[in-house]
């Protein structure tokens, strides 16, 4: 069924839009079509797109169907255009007639894969699936030039990386030895139990875990922070304090790993005088410009 087909569409592209707020061009109509399905589908920001084709599929609300079927003015007939010329209308007359050349044949309420190419299709769906992807991405880089890292935006990841190696390797070490860390954000006092790890330009934006983005800030305040940005004149010195502090601290126990993690910020990393406060400010701030020209929200 064609609404099948739409509502897996919108779904796979729900987490790019939504999470990374990445814009497909300003003629495009699935991110509308996702702003208003978001106001009325009880679908949160980051639920995979499994949950949010269930949620699609199944409401029986007449103006999610409605959306769904803007998606059938033009996707559908217009992807066989490479072999079959014409109208709408002769497209779809055609798509039914020729059995040998057209990929799937096109009625009111349905596609129907054509079995010429179904086993073609299935035994190259890698390959398929993959160059799909490749041209994806430079289709959206095209649209999103100053965001970083478009193929990794593409698919919301099985997993998350648990940041269990930069607790245990830095941080932990870090606040063990320090008495009196406090959150940048809330000023309370730190330790190795009440904090978690926070991405100072967020993860949604960076997509990114290397540890000069990294600081420990409050358990609760984080889990209420969401993908906010950081105000640059109020939060950047304290978050650059406490960075400066913890390479001085951990000196020559730095592992190498976070050491090429810095260079990719420093031109080298020797030691705690190579975190330079600009160099990491001009790296920092234009990301927070720029995500928040992208639909990034500032903390209150």
């Amino acid at each position: 069924m064609k609404e099948n087909l739409f509502a897996r569409m919108i779904s796979n592209a729900w987490f790019p839009i939504n999470f990374f707020k990445l814009s497909f061009g300003s003629q495009d109509k699935i991110a509308e079509i996702i702003s208003e399905l978001a106001n009325i589908l009880p679908v949160k920001l980051n639920d995979d797109k499994n949950r949010v084709f269930t949620l699609i599929n199944s409401s029986n609300d007449l103006s999610t169907r409605k959306m769904l079927f803007h998606l059938d003015k033009n996707v559908p007939h217009k992807f066989l255009s490479p072999w079959l010329k014409g109208s709408k209308g002769e497209v779809y007359e055609k798509s039914q007639k020729d059995s040998n050349t057209s990929i799937y044949q096109l009625y009111k309420k349905e596609i129907v894969v054509n079995n010429n190419w179904f086993d073609y299709i299935q035994r190259n769906s890698k390959v398929l699936k993959d160059f799909t992807y490749w041209n994806l991405a430079i289709f959206l880089q095209s649209r999103n030039p100053l965001i970083p890292d478009i193929l990794n935006k593409l698919i919301k990841p099985a997993k998350r990386n648990a940041l269990t190696y930069q607790r245990n390797n830095f941080w932990n070490i870090y606040l063990n030895e320090r008495n009196d860390v406090r959150c940048i954000f809330t000023n309370e006092k730190l330790n190795v139990s009440n904090y978690q790890l926070d991405h100072f330009v967020p993860y949604s934006w960076v997509s990114h875990d290397l540890i000069w983005n990294l600081v420990p800030i409050l358990s609760e305040f984080n889990n209420s922070k969401n993908n906010k940005l950081p105000i640059i004149d109020k939060h950047f010195n304290d978050f650059f304090n406490i960075q400066n502090d913890a390479l001085n601290l951990l000196g020559n126990r730095l592992k190498k790993r976070f050491r090429e993690e810095y260079i990719t910020v420093f031109k080298s990393y020797n030691s705690a005088k190579d975190f330079d406060y600009q160099k990491l400010k001009e790296t920092i701030e234009p990301q927070i410009s720029v995500a928040s020209n992208n639909g990034f929200q500032f903390l209150e």
